[in-house]
């Protein structure tokens, strides 16, 4: 399926419902969501149980979101709901459900009910994409959700994708970017290497690798929190290994600059200046196939090993070189082993696989563009 031309969709009342669980991954896709429907022209009340986050992600906010506190409800003169986005599976209060039902009863038109769910290529996603889940309990029994499941493929329902970002991400110039930066002046030939992880297995060896000069110099920008976290205590690690000496004689070879906390805008960019950029979660891995560049995730571990088959979906639709599915593996704990070295021709061969996987993903509709057909076609 080819992308469509813009289409023009009646403006609606939306309103987003998301429970912060951790690691901000699940803010940050109901924020995109969110500021990319009211870009498009839709009101949006985004109901969320922590909204600290928004402070340093979103602290301009969005002209035509409304961030609510979980819990509350619409007042009686607002607008009543025309779409319901229930993320991540959080469950919407049933005292708002009743208020939604109690408007329908009063000549309200039924709101459309999406269940959004999590990201994954795993085949069983196109079968599930759009089916539809019957309310059996509670004030809106008899009432259906639909299931909306981001995707990879032509099957599923798109990615996040707002209007004019590829010409955003072609007129970067990331040498003035790189140049603004603070830290040690770069050294020449220096590749610039973006961390947003949680606690890699292999973090020791990576740090290692880039010390030892392996390969180029490299600049390491660490982004703040258990990235920052992950790399302090890995350092200890090593020094505990060799002592109080420096990490190598070759010390000029890494240098390492953390990161304050930034918008999502900043974000973005960090990505496209960098030559290779370490993702973790969800919405940072689709930040960084926008990007373009070469990037490695760490996906989220889960107890039952649920994370495994999950990566090897993602790195089957990647179509990853065995050095990229190597890393991975290695990278997240799920195969033993050093980490294969990452040097020029490595990352060369991983940037055409992810330019050749966004080109791909650019002949897709958007998953807005997706959702708001899904919902009229709903009404």
């Amino acid at each position: 399926m080819s992308a469509l031309p813009s289409q023009k969709f009646p403006h609606r009342q939306w309103d987003v419902f998301c429970r912060v669980v951790d690691n901000f991954g699940d803010i940050g896709v109901c924020w995109r969501l969110a500021s990319q429907l009211a870009a498009n022209g839709q009101r949006v009340r985004l109901w969320v149980d922590d909204a600290s986050a928004l402070t340093w992600m979103a602290p301009e906010g969005a002209a035509g979101v409304d961030v609510r506190r979980w819990g509350a409800l619409p007042a009686a003169h607002e607008p009543a709901s025309d779409v319901l986005v229930e993320a991540f599976g959080c469950e919407i209060a049933p005292e708002f459900i009743a208020a939604c039902v109690n408007q329908v009863s009063a000549g309200a038109q039924k709101p459309v009910w999406i269940n959004l769910e999590y990201l994954s290529a795993e085949p069983w996603v196109g079968r599930h994409h759009g089916l539809p889940s019957p309310v059996l309990h509670g004030p809106a029994a008899g009432w259906t959700k639909w299931f909306y499941y981001p995707g990879f493929g032509e099957d599923t329902g798109g990615l996040l994708r707002e209007r004019g970002l590829m010409e955003c991400v072609q007129a970067f110039d990331r040498d003035v970017w790189r140049r603004q930066q603070g830290g040690d002046a770069p050294t020449q030939g220096e590749r610039w290497v973006s961390l947003f992880c949680y606690e890699p297995p292999a973090l020791v060896d990576w740090l290692q690798q880039c010390e030892q000069a392996v390969a180029e110099p490299t600049r390491l920008l660490v982004t703040a929190g258990r990235a920052q976290r992950a790399v302090g205590a890995a350092r200890q690690k090593i020094l505990g290994q060799i002592g109080p000496q420096r990490l190598s004689d070759k010390s000029e070879q890494l240098h390492i600059l953390n990161l304050d906390a930034r918008p999502q805008p900043a974000y973005d960019e960090l990505l496209w200046a960098c030559d290779l950029n370490f993702v973790r979660g969800e919405d940072s891995l689709v930040r960084a196939l926008w990007a373009g560049e070469p990037l490695v995730w760490h996906i989220y571990p889960q107890d039952d090993g649920a994370h495994g088959p999950k990566l090897e979906a993602f790195l089957d639709w990647l179509q990853a070189p065995p050095s990229l599915r190597h890393f991975h593996a290695v990278w997240n704990g799920l195969a033993p082993g050093p980490l294969p070295v990452v040097n020029a021709e490595v990352l060369q061969n991983w940037g055409a696989c992810m330019r050749a996987a966004r080109t791909r993903l650019l002949l897709q509709n958007d998953l807005l563009t997706q959702l708001l057909g899904f919902c009229e076609s709903k009404r």
